[in-house]
């Protein structure tokens, strides 16, 4: 064989083994970083919301990740938002094993409804919730027609009590305090072969939680953690002391002395100018080390 082509050959073989060895690594892919309403946001007219109404290029989904195991082709999703259906798709390659919900507030239980025969007509789909969120689904309409219908099977998990999903993953809820109007709200972890994961997209404020985050992210690779607001000032006219989620600048001031190379903040609402890259927000979450997570990053485990 010529040594050029024998070259171009071995080139092209180690690339392809890259690949192959690259992509059957389970992993954590991210779906959606907004806030439960997306971005643009409904009734937002100001200047955050106002050039993505005419772009749909710049929408932003509802905040949402997914588990993958290429070796195995499954899927799982955390929290059925809004925007289930395009979410969905993106990882449609794969089987979906079950969804994990964290609470009961909108962005994360309602994209459920798709799972319905006016839509899937999905058969025992299995759902991991807590002991009130499956109440909730199983008492409250039209979620419970789901349950009657048997399109979804809802399977109970219990705070800091391991699920085992396949040979080499496993996922882990855990309680934090939220506005828990209908059900208890959990973050979760999970863990792959070499790294592990913890997705908080809700929590109030850091201080009202038992359990050390800087501990948490410290036993931990990867942290997606909630950056809902990113200070004080961003809602002019709302109290917000009754949407108690820890600002960014707060984390960023909490975490400052901590290894925070892995930590992304999501769920981040349409008026965030960390969703805003060219911001002076933006800029100070990278200058301090942190990082905002976005659509299709992709965390191995």
């Amino acid at each position: 064989m010529n040594k050029k082509y024998l070259i171009s050959f071995l080139l092209l073989f180690s690339l392809l083994l890259f690949a192959t060895n690259y992509n059957s690594n389970a992993h954590v892919i991210v779906l959606g970083v907004a806030q439960d309403g997306g971005a643009p946001h409904a009734g937002c007219s100001k200047e955050c919301c106002e050039e993505r109404w005419d772009n749909p290029e710049k929408h932003l989904k509802v905040s949402s990740i997914a588990i993958v195991d290429p070796k195995t082709n499954e899927t799982w999703i955390i929290d059925a938002t809004p925007d289930f259906a395009s979410q969905l798709n993106s990882v449609s390659n794969n089987d979906l094993k079950g969804i994990f919900l964290t609470h009961a507030h909108i962005g994360h239980y309602t994209g459920l409804i798709h799972l319905g025969r006016e839509v899937m007509g999905a058969k025992e789909t299995p759902v991991y919730a807590m002991p009130k969120m499956k109440q909730f689904l199983e008492t409250n309409g039209p979620w419970n027609q789901l349950v009657r219908l048997n399109n979804i099977s809802i399977q109970k998990i219990n705070d800091n009590v391991a699920v085992q999903l396949n040979e080499r993953l496993s996922i882990t809820p855990f309680l934090v305090p939220h506005r828990d109007e209908y059900s208890e709200t959990v973050g979760y972890k999970i863990e792959g072969p070499n790294k592990s994961l913890i997705f908080i997209p809700d929590i109030d404020k850091w201080d009202k939680w038992e359990v050390s985050i800087k501990g948490l992210i410290e036993d931990n690779d990867y942290s997606l953690l909630d950056g809902t607001f990113y200070n004080i000032d961003e809602l002019p006219g709302r109290d917000m002391s009754e949407i108690p989620h820890p600002f960014i600048v707060e984390s960023i001031n909490l975490l400052n002395n901590t290894d925070k190379s892995g930590v992304h903040f999501i769920h981040i609402n349409h008026s965030n100018p960390a969703l805003n890259s060219n911001s002076d927000a933006f800029k100070n979450i990278i200058n301090n080390g942190f990082g905002v997570a976005k659509r299709d990053q992709i965390f191995d485990l």
